[in-house]
């Protein structure tokens, strides 16, 4: 048994050096406590309070495997961040050869080959842009996008759609549509929102003349809701009409995550002047984001030898996320892993629409690719509206909180309400996945669907434990 110690007093003596394996294994037992201690600690209070609290061993593909053995098949693939799904074995090569080649990396004054590599290797992918920065995160490459639309077209202002998610350091901030996240963090950036799909309201504050550029993910995190058909394009050519950008969010959805390399190529003609990317190229090792963009953009940010890190990150352009970058660009062309991406998509996204009919609590299921949403909705039946008044009035989001939770305790599959105060379940799985993986979740959410519709056992008893959660924490 591992020997547990209190957070914040003295580990146990051991031999001089470091250790990984031997730290894991003295105190990987205290992972909960450790966090309740340093660092968020409403994080395991949430967990906990869910049943989430899970204690995960080892992982590989679209699996994490726990002390027992036992497999849980991931549906969230962090966030997004794990495309390729775990431990990929070319990434996982490609960062051991970087680390044993011992390149003289962030010297500052040089120019290493593997940031022109993936730069090159990127922008074959979007052959109407020629430039690209690289930070560390999706923030950065969004932040990245607002200061350069802000200096290369001299205006001051950013418009984006309400319920947007950009990131969450100021800048980013200040374009994401949630007051959740912004809230007690004023003032930010005066930047405006438009509804996603109004191109009038898109108009009215382009004829101010301020406008430096329009922000917009191609389908939204928050919902799974994507632009209507032809705004994009339509809203393009305002934007060039009033000498502004379009910025194309594609931190999430990029890299083949909706059936395209790029969400926003489901709408042809459309060109970005800025596509912001991140999580994915990382291979889930390394955080890496880039923004492409075009070259007169750059070319007036970096006007002169005097600017030339007038915008600049420390870890950007780092060795080993650059290796990353590139073995991940080698595995979805190798691997077909976008053409995989549409087909698995589409025979998921139809095998739960083919439930809607079926399910009066299940409302609608969208999506591209592999992001799908699952929204439920008020049900006819007397018993259960009843059952789902009591939710919707102690807190919106709760049935779908409610589905989730059984997906993990009895079916072992992870998944994510796609945001707070919303009904929907969001599917962002590893890439990788296939009819296997699609039938193990379709067969699961039946039964928790079945479970649900019953109109009592366990499903609804846990439904009663957060209604009381919710009433606590108001």
């Amino acid at each position: 048994m591992t020997e547990r110690t209190t957070p914040g007093t003295p580990p146990p003596a051991r031999d001089k050096g470091f250790d990984l394996a031997t730290l894991l294994a003295e105190r990987g037992g205290e992972r909960y406590e450790l966090h309740t201690a340093h660092l968020n600690h409403q994080l395991p209070r949430m967990l906990r309070t869910i049943g989430f609290d899970k204690v995960y061993e080892r992982a590989e593909g679209a699996y994490f495997w726990d002390a027992e053995g036992n497999d849980y098949l991931d549906m969230l693939a962090g966030f997004g961040v794990m495309g390729l799904g775990r431990h990929h074995p070319v990434v996982r090569k490609a960062l051991h050869d970087v680390l044993d080649a011992s390149l003289a990396d962030l010297t500052r004054f040089d120019c290493q080959p593997l940031p022109g590599l993936l730069a090159e290797k990127l922008l074959t992918h979007s052959p109407h842009l020629d430039r690209v920065f690289f930070g560390n995160s999706g923030t950065e490459a969004v932040e990245t996008a607002l200061k350069f639309a802000r200096y290369a077209t001299g205006k001051p202002r950013i418009l984006y759609c309400s319920h947007a998610f950009h990131g969450l350091t100021t800048g980013s901030l200040s374009v994401n549509g949630e007051d959740g996240f912004r809230d007690g963090f004023a003032p930010l950036l005066p930047d405006t929102a438009i509804d996603m799909g109004d191109l009038d309201a898109l108009e009215r504050e382009l004829r101010r003349g301020d406008v430096a550029g329009f922000v917009v993910e191609p389908i939204q995190g928050k919902g799974v809701y994507a632009t209507p058909p032809g705004f994009l394009r339509a809203a393009q050519e305002l934007l060039r009409r009033h000498k502004a950008l379009l910025i194309a969010d594609e931190v999430q959805t990029g890299l083949g995550r909706t059936g395209d390399f790029y969400a926003y190529q489901h709408e042809e003609g459309v060109e970005p002047d800025l596509v912001c990317v991140a999580k994915a190229l990382s291979g889930g090792y390394v955080p890496v984001g880039a923004t492409l963009g075009k070259d007169w953009i750059f070319k007036k940010v970096y006007s002169s030898m005097d600017r030339v890190l007038v915008h600049s990150a420390s870890f950007g352009s780092n060795a080993q996320a650059m290796a990353a970058g590139l073995a991940v660009l080698s595995v979805i062309e190798d691997e077909q892993i976008v053409a995989n991406a549409r087909a698995t998509g589409d025979l998921l996204r139809s095998r739960l629409a083919a439930l809607v009919d079926r399910y009066e609590l299940l409302s609608e299921v969208r999506g591209r690719g592999l992001m799908i949403g699952i929204e439920f909705g008020r049900p006819t039946s007397i018993g259960l509206r009843s059952r789902w008044a009591m939710l919707q009035k102690a807190r919106k989001g709760l049935f779908a909180q409610m589905v989730v939770v059984p997906l993990l305790q009895r079916h072992r599959i992870l998944t994510q309400v796609s945001g707070d105060h919303l009904e929907v379940i969001k599917l962002i799985p590893p890439l990788t996945i296939g009819e296997p993986e699609v039938d193990r979740f379709v067969t699961a959410f039946t039964a928790v669907m079945d479970d649900a519709h019953g109109g009592g056992g366990l499903m609804w008893d846990f439904g009663r434990t957060l209604v009381k959660q919710a009433i606590t924490n108001r």
